[in-house]
């Protein structure tokens, strides 16, 4: 087993502390390669932002889990390198078991996430309460999650959103001794969270703001917050791509519920067009490229700049450090 100090990783305790008391949230950004978790370091350097890495459950069958943590553990010795000294967490976005939870615990991570929303109640609250013990024992912060975000995710899919119940949310929290929790406000996963063309429908600040007053001062996690910039869509389509009616949360939801108690924001399909819409762009306008440095060193540099202005703009995570 190694523990995540070792690998010069903190948990999200003191984190969401920090972010709560400064009305701000921690960005929470997923990656798969390494020139993804370039401009995730790069980024969070210059911004002087705090981070959370989070690795899906997907990401670590695609990338390998024992190279994964050691890209993640160089990441920590790369942030240094580029005079940055921002707490960076590794964190297990979507964990769906006890066993996944405990060998990301066991191989370093410093937070966790069970995800038992689409288990019945005292099912979630069983495993969640498990993982939360043997988590503890090695001070490995866990996140749980009350409610149902639509849309796909790798392995995480639902047609409909449910929205988190005020009234479960204490019981739910003094039972499983959780340290943060996910709840459905609106948001969902993927690129396709509205329908084109119409009014995005606000995000439930209500419900936030119930969850608030029967947790107080306990941080809240929202998942499926991308953006979805349009220009990055356009340029997928015009080069060759088929994106029609990506359409993601409002940037000034976001920032509003970055200043409340919401500490923790999840951003993964924002990066993923990014990558992907740059590496299009350059392959199209120059079909003679075929050094993979050539198309992946720019979609890493616009991916950079996409997450200065998230930590800036929106999240409100930057110059904090």
């Amino acid at each position: 087993m190694v523990h995540y100090s070792e690998l010069g990783f903190v948990n999200t305790r003191e984190m969401f502390k920090h972010a709560m008391k400064h009305g701000y949230a921690v960005p929470a950004y997923n990656f798969n390669n390494m020139e993804q978790l370039q401009a995730i370091v790069m980024a969070c350097v210059e911004s002087r932002s705090p981070v959370i890495l989070q690795v899906s459950k997907g990401a670590r069958k695609y990338a390998n889990q024992t190279l994964l943590r050691y890209m993640a553990e160089g990441a920590v010795a790369y942030m240094k390198e580029l005079g940055g000294n921002i707490p960076m967490a590794l964190h297990l976005d979507h964990g769906d078991s006890f066993e996944l939870c405990k060998s990301c615990i066991d191989m370093g991570f410093s937070s966790v996430m069970f995800d038992g929303s689409h288990l019945p109640y005292e099912e979630n609250i069983r495993i969640t309460k498990q993982v939360v013990e043997y988590a503890h024992k090695f001070d490995v912060t866990v996140e749980a999650e009350l409610g149902v975000l639509a849309g796909i995710e790798e392995h995480v899919s639902a047609e409909k959103s449910h929205y988190t119940k005020p009234e479960e949310v204490e019981d739910f929290v003094s039972r499983t001794n959780c340290d943060s929790l996910a709840i459905s406000i609106g948001t969902s996963h993927g690129a396709y969270k509205f329908k084109p063309g119409q009014p995005v429908p606000p995000l439930r600040f209500d419900i936030l703001e119930e969850i608030q007053k029967k947790l107080p001062n306990f941080p809240i996690v929202l998942h499926g917050s991308s953006s979805v910039p349009q220009k990055y869509v356009e340029i997928v389509n015009k080069f060759g791509g088929n994106l029609k009616g990506a359409v993601g949360v409002p940037e000034e939801q976001l920032r509003k519920a970055a200043a409340m108690n919401v500490c923790k924001i999840n951003i993964d399909s924002d990066g993923r067009l990014v990558v992907t819409a740059i590496i299009r762009k350059v392959l199209t306008e120059k079909p003679e490229v075929f050094d993979p440095r050539k198309y992946l060193g720019p979609a890493r540099e616009e991916l950079k700049t996409l997450l200065i202005h998230k930590n800036t703009h929106v999240l409100g995570s930057a110059n904090r450090y």
